[in-house]
């Protein structure tokens, strides 16, 4: 087993955003990739991260749409993306 480092709540939270950012990056250049696919073959997909930005921002009293989380993971407008990429 792996031995993990202590870490203090606001390193973690770092590291946790900093791999949540890189997250985001790789599902907006990896446009090929169908939300279907992604959520037949790991049960989450964009919207669902779209989803769970939202509803961290509700518990922290941030109001913010489901179309404007969409736009925050997808990197344009939904309908946009939809239109350029959605097979």
């Amino acid at each position: 087993m792996a031995e993990i480092p202590s870490l203090d709540d606001a390193t973690r939270t770092q590291l946790e955003a900093a791999a949540f950012r890189r997250l985001v990056e790789h599902f907006r250049s990896r446009t090929d990739v169908q939300n279907v696919d992604v959520m037949t073959l790991a049960g989450v997909c964009r919207n669902c991260l779209a989803k769970w930005y939202r509803a961290a921002a509700e518990e922290r009293g941030v109001a913010l749409t489901d179309e404007a989380a969409r736009e925050i993971i997808y990197g344009m407008p939904y309908a946009e993306w939809k239109a350029t990429h959605q097979k």
